[in-house]
């Protein structure tokens, strides 16, 4: 008679093939979920079962702003539970800066709960001074700070050695890391083209040229793009702009539990 063997966890050679995945906590090799307007039991269940496996969580856009702070509070305290990063989307602190109303933002920041900020320039324009001021600001009230890096208009090449400059520059005054601008389409923007293909001479060029690449987040939305960035920039590389429904996609495919990946170690298991 079979004897049923019982264990709490996978044995790690099935659970991690890849046998590099960095585990929670982690200083690199984050994934961050972009939240459209998830219901509050929708997002606690989301968190119940994906926390192990996820590590930023960015409201998207200026959608905060849509909901009553003691809904946002909810979420923000939910997330923090879990030991989790979360903040609103760049584009509200940019709003907020356009209209004057920077004061008002943190004031918010506090009353919401957000424990993250992130400060971009993908729609108006900030002066170094400017960049450097709120992510000194920001680090001084006591959150995470990450900046962003690019246009979300057509039309606005990334420049290999701004982003080098800049990199450098946002880390000595605070920031944590550089999300490289993808938007929530992934198509036609940063290192995409108008088919969402990754610019794979860019992407290269990138990681040849920044001191620390596990600094760089990726902005992905989409399969074939982070497949092609994880192939290239290693398991552990920075993925952004993760639908909430893709985040155990996206970990099966960090670690090894998908064919696209898979594949690619089976003669190194044999070797062994």
């Amino acid at each position: 008679m079979n004897r049923l063997i019982t264990t709490s966890k996978w044995p790690i050679g099935l659970s991690d093939p890849s046998g590099e995945r960095l585990l929670q906590p982690r200083s690199f090799g984050y994934t961050m979920v972009m939240d459209k307007g998830l219901g509050l039991q929708a997002f606690e269940d989301f968190l119940a079962c994906v926390h192990e496996h996820i590590d930023i969580l960015k409201l998207g856009f200026g959608t905060s702003a849509l909901l009553p702070p003691s809904f946002i509070r909810a979420k923000t305290l939910l997330a923090k539970s879990y030991g989790l990063r979360i903040m609103p989307g760049g584009t509200l602190l940019e709003i907020a800066i356009a209209k004057g109303m920077v004061d008002d933002f943190f004031h918010m920041m506090k009353e919401t709960g957000f424990n993250a900020i992130e400060v971009s320039d993908g729609s108006i324009t900030l002066s170094r001074s400017e960049r450097r001021s709120l992510i000194s600001r920001a680090v001084e009230e006591g959150y995470t700070v990450c900046t962003e890096y690019g246009k979300k208009l057509e039309h606005n090449p990334f420049q290999i050695e701004e982003i080098t400059e800049i990199l450098l520059d946002d880390l000595t005054h605070g920031a944590q890391w550089m999300t490289l601008e993808g938007r929530e389409s992934g198509v036609n923007v940063g290192v995409f083209d108008t088919n969402g293909n990754c610019n794979v001479e860019l992407i290269g060029n990138i990681l040849a040229a920044v001191p620390f690449p596990e600094k760089i987040m990726w902005e992905a939305p989409h399969k074939n793009q982070q497949l092609f960035i994880l192939k290239n920039a290693g398991v552990n590389a920075n993925i952004g702009n993760v639908a909430h429904g893709d985040v155990i996609a996206l970990e099966a495919l960090r670690r090894g539990l998908r064919a696209d990946t898979f594949l690619d170690r089976l003669a190194f298991y044999y070797e062994i």
